[in-house]
């Protein structure tokens, strides 16, 4: 019996204060996309890793929120009406 297997990606980009994270999931030929920032404040040591625990933690609440959605829309296409997953 196999098991699914799903592959995230998820990509830094950085600048002085900033981090972005792109988390990118491919399922089924449907793309998902989370992005999410991190702002370091200036007064704030210089410790990469923890704007890319936010900024990733951001990005992935986003995918999260846009699986769930999918998965509502196809239990709505199955049942014929409206349908909401609670998170």
């Amino acid at each position: 019996m196999s098991h699914p297997t799903w592959r995230l990606e998820i990509t830094f980009t950085e600048d002085d204060r900033t981090t972005r994270a792109d988390a990118v999931l491919d399922v089924a030929g449907h793309h998902h996309h989370g992005w999410g920032l991190a702002r370091r404040d200036p007064s704030d040591p210089d410790v990469p890793v923890i704007g890319e625990e936010v900024a990733a933690a951001r990005a992935l609440i986003r995918l999260a929120r846009q699986l769930l959605g999918a998965a509502e829309s196809d239990i709505e296409a199955i049942e014929q009406h409206p349908v909401h997953i609670h998170e």
